[in-house]
């Protein structure tokens, strides 16, 4: 296998590492346990892990809207929370 096994990113503005293969969801995680709030300002954290419940919102790069729990990290991904 080349490369390296972590992923480096930044969520929120902080800088985060993460084993390859893991997703934006799994990064937000070590950050924050909330990913958006609700339209009534209720703090909203991933409920199925599946891309089912979209509780997971987050923008990637500028892309708002994006299920965290379907996308795999890539180094250097800046993610934003609504959390």
């Amino acid at each position: 296998m080349s490369g390296s096994a972590i992923i480096r990113l930044q969520v929120d503005g902080q800088a985060i590492e993460v084993r390859r293969g893991s997703n934006v969801a799994a990064a937000i995680a070590q950050v924050t346990p909330y990913f958006r709030r609700s339209p009534s300002g209720q703090p909203r954290a991933p409920l199925c892990g599946m891309g089912v419940c979209f509780e997971c919102r987050v923008a990637i790069d500028g892309v708002g809207q994006l299920r965290a729990c379907m996308i795999p990290a890539r180094e250097g991904m800046q993610v934003r929370t609504g959390g």
